[in-house]
């Protein structure tokens, strides 16, 4: 069961509580997937997003995409990726990416209020995630980039559960305070 402190433990880093969503629609994009893999990771977007109650766009009228996923064979195929430092604000993020035998990687942008502005991932399916399926990497994915998770998560309805409480509109986009996990429980078990 998911309750108060385990909801606080998946937004606490270094002792610091941050739960924050989404304060735009989210305008997704999709790089290095062939057409039938698209399909699947768009529909697990889009159904993510419409149980959160959160409308997805086409464009973002300042980034045009905002949620931006990069599928790789090898970490070193972003080298390729133009201005791969700026978009990330990050120097030599494959060169990090590939010393730490990393599979994945996310990264939020905010905007000046708090709430979620951007989340790039970077996935790299020739390791181990080679033989993932593809609807449950498209669900994880799309799971992960809702909230400012600390800490990778696995779609479950307890997580759907946490998601839609986080995106109530009575609740703030942007929570710094610990005791916002304990709404967040109380939201959840009016929804079970």
């Amino acid at each position: 069961m998911l309750d108060a402190e385990g909801i606080a433990a998946l937004f606490t880093r270094e002792g610091q509580y941050l739960c924050a969503r989404w304060g735009r629609p989210v305008a997704p994009v999709i790089f290095g997937l062939t057409d039938e893999s698209l399909a699947v990771f768009r529909d697990a977007t889009r159904a993510v997003l419409a149980h959160a109650r959160h409308p997805i766009a086409d464009t973002d009228p300042e980034m045009g995409a905002n949620m931006l996923t990069f599928f790789v064979r090898d970490w070193d195929e972003l080298q390729g990726v133009p201005d791969l430092d700026r978009l990330t604000g990050q120097s030599g993020l494959p060169e990090r990416l590939k010393a730490s035998a990393a599979d994945q990687y996310r990264l939020f942008r905010f905007d000046a209020d708090g709430a979620i502005r951007a989340c790039m991932a970077f996935v790299n399916m020739g390791g181990a995630l080679a033989d993932a399926h593809p609807g449950q990497l498209a669900e994880t994915l799309a799971v992960r980039a809702m909230l400012s998770f600390t800490r990778d998560v696995v779609p479950t309805p307890e997580l759907a559960s946490l998601i839609r409480a986080a995106y109530d509109p009575v609740m703030p986009a942007v929570a710094t305070d610990p005791s916002h996990a304990l709404r967040l429980a109380a939201r959840m078990d009016r929804e079970g």
